[in-house]
């Protein structure tokens, strides 16, 4: 399963030993970016992915892909989001400011829109997708 928010906060990490050596288990918290928000919690299991989130800045744009697990104790049901991978957006620098609209002049504004168009637009700009042209004789 995957799901897309902004990173809120790193959860405390935990560490032991079993038969297998040292372990490390850690976790964070995303809130989803719908109409209303939720608030998630995941774990991680390793060192390599517990380091990942360790250095997240907070409103980083997530996807992450999780395994929902749930097990009984004592006739109680607890579940667990196991996130096995992380892709990262974009972070949003606490030093960032959000730009002030500038005051255009009007000669500003008329270069800025009545430039003559561009003959071939950047592909980057262009989004249409054709499906390729076959010569078949199939009337379907």
């Amino acid at each position: 399963m995957e799901i897309i928010g902004k990173f809120v906060k790193t959860l405390p990490e935990q560490r032991g030993t079993s038969q297998r050596g040292d372990w490390v288990r850690g976790g964070f918290v995303i809130e989803t970016e719908e109409q209303y928000p939720k608030q998630l919690a995941f774990s991680l299991w390793g060192e390599d992915k517990v380091a990942i989130v360790r250095t997240m800045t907070i409103g980083t744009q997530l996807k992450v892909f999780f395994s929902p697990e749930s097990r009984e104790f004592n006739d109680k049901w607890f579940t667990d989001l196991r996130c096995f991978r992380i892709d990262v957006f974009g972070a949003i620098n606490k030093t960032q400011q959000v730009a002030q609209p500038q005051q255009q002049t009007q000669s500003q504004y008329q270069s800025q829109y009545q430039a003559p168009q561009q003959a071939n637009p950047p592909a980057s700009e262009t989004m249409e997708f054709t499906a390729p042209q076959e010569d078949d004789d199939l009337p379907f």
